[in-house]
């Protein structure tokens, strides 16, 4: 592909455009994106089945999916669920940090190909693997940050519920304050789970240009966790849709709900086998019985089968990333300028 032809097509692209492109692009490049992502979504496979098997071997039961065992010593159910929460934390920071070093593997490739630049797949391993320092202590930083915006967006739940346990302690005996306590610490713990909600939302929503922005840029950790969100935020034309955050919203929003509807439909074969061999979802012990043979081949295929959709949001993301360098940089009047040098000197 021409590099010249490819940068007299970059222009601002309204979010229909760019979701059609990405689409485009993704159907173009199936094979190479699938097999760049189905790599790392074995590696999730891994560490979720290892987790998985550490908890309902070392813990047994999981506090508060059953509740404690009959006659538990409370601190053996203490420690339990200090347990389980501390190895799904773990987790969840692992997956998290393995899906920044796929997006940001899939951008080195994504977004020299959309400039008509030639590239292969392997150059993007090996940009996420040359920046794996930097992609951490960012990571880290983003983490760092979300947590305070984490501790706010559940604070009104928090209050709520506290509230609610003061008027239980402080109201023994009295019909009207133990309805209030209870009312009091539903709607708290609905505010705090709505909460947690917004709080994910807004950390994908706020670094979802940082992978592309390390994949294609030669910067440190903390210029790019300022510059992924400076390219984000403010206005990049008239309305509520020109604001950057909007428009990330919009094409996050779109992808999520493709890919959630591609998990749901791949992972049926291995709900049908929890639930036969399984029955109750909620008991480790039931879950842990299950065989194998039969749930691993059933997990592999949900695995196979979001592998070659998970890639969409990664061709997304990078297409985002050019388009607000279009908008904001004027991307495009660089590459024309670029490509018209050396005709100019030829002459």
């Amino acid at each position: 592909m021409n590099p010249s032809a490819t940068s007299a097509e970059l222009r601002p692209l309204a979010i229909g455009e760019l979701i059609d492109r990405a689409a485009t692009f993704w159907r173009a490049h199936l094979k190479p994106l699938f097999v760049l992502c189905l790599g790392f979504d074995l590696i999730n496979y891994i560490a979720v089945k290892a987790v998985t098997f550490a908890m309902t071997r070392w813990v047994g039961v999981m506090p508060g999916l059953q509740g404690p065992r009959a006659g538990a010593d409370p601190s053996e159910t203490l420690t339990q669920s200090g347990i389980t929460l501390g190895l799904m934390g773990v987790l969840w920071l692992f997956l998290v940090w393995n899906f920044w070093v796929a997006t940001t593997a899939a951008a080195r490739f994504v977004v020299p190909a959309h400039l008509g630049e030639p590239v292969r797949p392997s150059e993007g391993l090996r940009r996420a693997v040359s920046r794996l320092g930097t992609l951490t202590v960012t990571y880290l930083l983003s983490m760092a940050w979300s947590l305070g915006v984490t501790l706010l967006l559940c604070l009104p739940g928090s209050i709520v519920m506290g509230l609610g346990v003061v008027a239980a302690v402080t109201g023994k005996g009295s019909g009207g304050n133990t309805a209030l306590s209870v009312a009091l610490i539903i709607i708290g713990a609905i505010l705090l789970m709505l909460g947690a909600l917004a709080a994910v939302l807004w950390y994908f929503l706020r670094f979802m240009l940082l992978p592309p922005v390390l994949a294609m840029e030669d910067v440190g950790a903390w210029t790019a966790f300022k510059r992924s969100g400076a390219l984000l935020s403010g206005r990049v034309e008239p309305g509520f849709m020109g604001r950057g955050t909007v428009r990330a919203m919009v094409l996050s929003t779109v992808v999520g709900g493709i890919l959630v509807a591609v998990s749901l439909v791949s992972g049926l074969p291995a709900w049908i086998v929890r639930l036969t061999y399984g029955g109750n979802l909620l008991d480790p012990a039931a879950q842990a019985a299950i065989p194998q043979a039969l749930l691993v081949p059933a997990e592999l295929l949900q695995v196979v089968g979001q592998s070659f959709f998970t890639p969409l949001s990664f061709v997304v993301s990078a297409f985002f990333y050019v388009d607000m360098r279009v908008r904001r940089e004027g991307l495009d009047l660089e590459r024309r300028l670029a490509t018209a040098e050396p005709t100019t000197q030829s002459v």
